[in-house]
């Protein structure tokens, strides 16, 4: 049965070979598993807990090469489906040499957007302890009814329901409509990680606190923003803090977020919200700060998350 189960999009990322330059002076790229809720499956995976995925991919060497990735690293894939009618989605990927990420989407469309609420498996839904989901299913239909009807079947069946955002503006027709779009799963989750720009861009205010009193709504057990190598910052309707980061050599953020995302809820997954305090809190934002970092000293995003023992050496050594 698995503890933790995301759906969304599953796709390659064509990272460049050589840092520091746009993908227009990238020399060349090199092939590597990725998308948001697929890399938090397997980073739970890596770090011990059980995970399923839910998603569309297509009847092709990438889907096909997906699915093998997602299988090795031990992530359930009975409820991944296959399409004739639209190839699996691309992403190209470079670090510029400011420190920002430039991306370029192939997916017009995509089989990750022809994902129907019929192909959701809800059987495997109402065994989850923790529902993870993104944005981007929410795009389109039919992967935004799709998305939204898995998120409704995991509340009934009692699942903690987890989202993140992940803003990609050039996958929207406009700012409004990728607030708007991004709102739709905003006041279905208990826990929501947010970065510091998305927090800003969604409220339309700098300050975070501000910004995550303004977003904040009844349901809404566990906010946390992250803030990069400052690490991250979190709100609970009892209290709030700060959690330093973790100083490392970053040579890909690709998939940083999700990492973070992925340690998060490997710890939640083991204990109720309802009874985690504030100290227990700290504990696994830190694991959580540790998982992000570590997964920027290496390329790409699924090949780039770690493991459980590594992340405890990790932590051993920073003291």
């Amino acid at each position: 049965m698995p503890a933790v189960i995301t759906l969304g999009e599953l796709l390659i990322d064509f990272v460049s070979t050589r840092a520091g330059v746009s993908l227009e002076e990238a020399p060349a790229f090199e092939k590597a598993a990725g998308g948001a809720p697929a890399n938090v499956a397997v980073g739970t995976a890596r770090l011990g807990v059980t995970s399923a995925f839910l998603g569309k991919v297509g009847e092709d060497a990438f889907g096909r090469f997906l699915a093998r990735t997602l299988k090795e690293n031990g992530v359930d894939i009975s409820g991944l489906c296959f399409s004739r009618e639209a190839r699996t989605m691309l992403a190209f990927v470079s670090l510029q040499a400011s420190g920002e990420r430039d991306f370029e989407f192939y997916r017009s469309p995509s089989a990750d957007i022809l994902y129907t609420p019929e192909e959701v498996h809800t059987a495997l839904l109402q065994q989850a302890r923790v529902f993870h989901f993104g944005s981007i299913s929410l795009i389109s239909e039919p992967s935004r009814s799709a998305t939204l009807y898995a998120v409704e079947t995991a509340r009934q069946a009692g699942a903690l329901i987890s989202y993140d955002p992940n803003l990609r503006l050039n996958l929207w027709a406009d700012e409004h409509a990728a607030r708007e779009g991004i709102r739709l799963g905003w006041p279905l989750a208990h826990v929501i990680k947010v970065s510091e720009e998305e927090l800003a861009f969604l409220s339309g205010m700098e300050d975070i606190t501000q910004g995550a009193q303004a977003l904040w709504h009844p349901e809404l057990k566990l906010l946390v923003v992250t803030r990069g190598k400052d690490g991250c910052a979190y709100f609970t309707p009892d209290f709030n803090g700060e959690i330093p980061g973790f100083p490392v050599h970053a040579v890909d953020t690709t998939g940083a977020g999700d990492g973070f995302v992925a340690g998060m809820l490997a710890g939640l997954s083991e204990q109720l919200l309802a009874s985690l305090d504030q100290t227990r809190l700290h504990e696994i934002l830190r694991f959580a700060n540790a998982v992000g970092a570590l997964t920027t000293t290496r390329r790409g995003a699924i090949p780039a998350l770690p493991r459980r023992q590594e992340v405890e050496a990790f932590l051993a050594q920073a003291g």
